[in-house]
């Protein structure tokens, strides 16, 4: 078994169009990258940064869970979470809001795993945007989605540019 370390230093492993996570048994597990869900999570991080400045808008950063390295497409920190880990391999405890971009290939209960991975881990909030831009919000504290987010409630319920 390698660590979240070995593998982030592995030069193979180096510039592929994938986003990289690890489950349970630290066994690499890849996802294709595509341009529609790169531009939603740009423009998700672009915009919890500008809505919510008192901390750190995200990509891709790698969360450890109870099932391996998880890396949420954008997340928002608070500066207090973040400065102990900020040089860190991975955060050992989910960002504040935690946002997937759902591809028509994720299924239901991957997505919905992942949610309860990084709420397990302390996030306060996921985030799921579908391909076309409609987010849905949900709290640590609710069954369901909410109509809109606790932390950033200006935060709109679609994105994109279409």
């Amino acid at each position: 078994m390698r660590s979240w370390a070995d593998i982030c230093a592995d030069k193979s492993l180096q510039d592929l169009p994938y986003k990289i996570e690890t489950n349970r048994f630290d066994q690499i597990v890849m996802s294709p990258a595509n341009n529609w869900h790169s531009d939603y999570q740009s423009e998700i991080a672009f915009l919890l940064r500008k809505l919510m400045p008192d901390g750190r808008a995200l990509s891709e950063v790698a969360v450890q869970t109870t099932d391996g390295v998880k890396v949420p497409d954008a997340a928002w920190i608070s500066l207090e979470r973040f400065r102990p880990y900020r040089r860190a391999s991975y955060l050992p405890v989910a960002p504040e809001v935690c946002v997937e971009v759902v591809s028509p290939g994720n299924r239901k209960y991957e997505i919905q795993g992942k949610m309860q991975l990084y709420f397990a881990q302390g996030a306060q909030e996921v985030w799921l945007c579908d391909d076309q831009g409609n987010m849905e919000f949900f709290l640590h504290d609710s069954e369901g989605p909410v109509a809109k987010s606790r932390l950033c409630p200006d935060f709109p319920l679609k994105i994109g540019w279409e």
